[in-house]
């Protein structure tokens, strides 16, 4: 892990991949087979990349069965008690529709309607990701969605991880597809005979996944374009260093491109972190994966005072923040830019992406400038409301008009003023 200070320090900011022109092309081809060819073309692209040859796509409901009766007991319990906490959570989100009236009668307000369909993308490849289900199926829930769908990639075996389906069956989701990569995402954006469309595409995945999000977003929506995992740290002397260097390694494990860097006052608290991710390395099952992260996006910045800390934390924006400092609830208030920010020595970053109850899908590259974690809005849309009384058209019918023309739209002048007939 590399030491520098503020003064030496490389942009942190990482624009989001747009890919390869041959990734870019390759997305566009198996969205145009899935669009022309349905079923057919996600059987063809799940042989040809997940090497597995399917006869069905759905999950049927043995396999369902056959999950549950795979998973020890405390393990469901687990995930049970972990969707509650983050069902309470969001359900704190939920908005709810508002209408305003004024003394000549007219209505304005602001109508809430939650999406029809969703489709939920959970990750396969080097690990299964049951806390994916949860935090991107809840907030739909909450949120009203009443079809909620979901394609995650298929293993060696043709079948889905145990965890991803007793996850979706605690979520009551049985509509659970057999699809990765690309080939899903034009599936639930497009539908085909098996996989129905849907309006709103959420979840993590490769660049082909994040490629395919691209190319669909306004036939649908989708939640972000999401990049490798990062965690940023701020702390300074009173931090323990074992538990900062065991905090970095937990996102350094997702992938080798994943950032993990700690922003300090204290050049003997970044030195003996360094230390102590090397140590913990050593015997990290996933270490290959950590061992390049560490080395290629992993930094020790010290800073000579607590405010440059807490402005190239700003600077960064990163996704998950800590505050390890000895007034945590201080630095909170300066912090502008950070996807989900976690106080003190007992909140570890995995608390918030299993079992707490904030959401765990958050904006990544920079973009918590401007963005916001998964929530429950995210599943809903708004409409206005506009009930114009026949005093408030009197008064203001002129002022409208005269707008309109200001802006050179006769007709739109001329449809107020009809109204003037009446008056008559």
């Amino acid at each position: 892990m590399k030491i520098v200070t503020r003064s030496d320090l490389p942009s942190l900011r990482r624009s989001v991949d747009q890919g390869t022109e041959e990734q870019r092309r390759a997305v566009k081809e198996i969205i145009t087979e899935v669009k022309s060819r349905g079923d057919e073309a996600v059987f063809a692209y799940t042989r040809q990349f997940d090497e597995v040859s399917l006869e069905s796509l759905k999950v049927n409901p043995d396999e369902f069965d056959q999950a549950y009766e795979s998973v020890d007991g405390e393990f469901v319990e687990i995930l049970t008690e972990a969707a509650a906490n983050i069902r309470s959570f969001h359900e704190k989100q939920l908005s709810q529709s508002w209408f305003d009236t004024s003394s000549d009668g007219t209505l304005l307000g602001q109508k809430i309607t939650a999406l029809d369909a969703a489709g939920v993308y959970v990750p396969g490849g080097t690990a299964a990701y049951p806390s994916s289900v949860f935090m991107n199926v809840i907030p739909a829930q909450v949120a009203g969605v009443d079809h909620i769908v979901m394609c995650t990639p298929p293993g060696e075996d043709g079948k889905v991880p145990a965890g991803v389906l007793v996850a979706a069956r605690i979520l009551g989701i049985t509509e659970v597809y057999k699809a990765g990569g690309a080939q899903a995402i034009a599936a639930l954006a497009y539908g085909t005979e098996t996989i129905p469309a849907v309006d709103k595409i959420t979840g993590p995945g490769n660049v082909f996944v994040a490629l395919a999000k691209r190319e669909v977003f306004g036939d649908v929506d989708i939640d972000m374009i999401a990049g490798p995992s990062e965690i940023a740290i701020l702390a300074d002397e009173s931090a323990a260093s074992t538990e900062i260097a065991a905090d970095l390694l937990s996102q350094a494990e997702h992938d080798a491109r994943s950032s993990s860097v700690l922003i300090t006052t204290s050049a003997v608290l970044a030195e003996a972190v360094n230390n102590a991710v090397e140590e913990q390395l050593n015997d990290l099952p996933r270490e290959d994966i950590a061992r390049q992260s560490v080395k290629d996006y992993g930094m020790a910045v010290v800073c000579p005072t607590m405010q440059d800390a807490v402005d190239t934390v700003n600077e960064i924006a990163p996704e998950h923040l800590e505050i390890l400092t000895s007034d945590p609830y201080q630095q909170l208030g300066k912090i502008k830019h950070a996807g989900a920010i976690f106080l003190g020595p007992y909140s570890s970053e995995p608390v918030g992406d299993y079992f707490a109850g904030p959401n765990h899908v958050l904006p990544t590259n920079g973009t918590a400038r401007f963005s916001s974690p998964l929530n429950v809005d995210d599943f809903v849309k708004k409409s206005s409301v506009i009930a114009y009384s026949e005093e408030a058209l009197k008064k203001n019918v002129d002022k409208i008009a005269r707008f309109a023309r200001l802006e050179g739209l006769e007709a739109h002048a001329r449809a107020v003023e009809k109204r003037k007939e009446r008056w008559k």
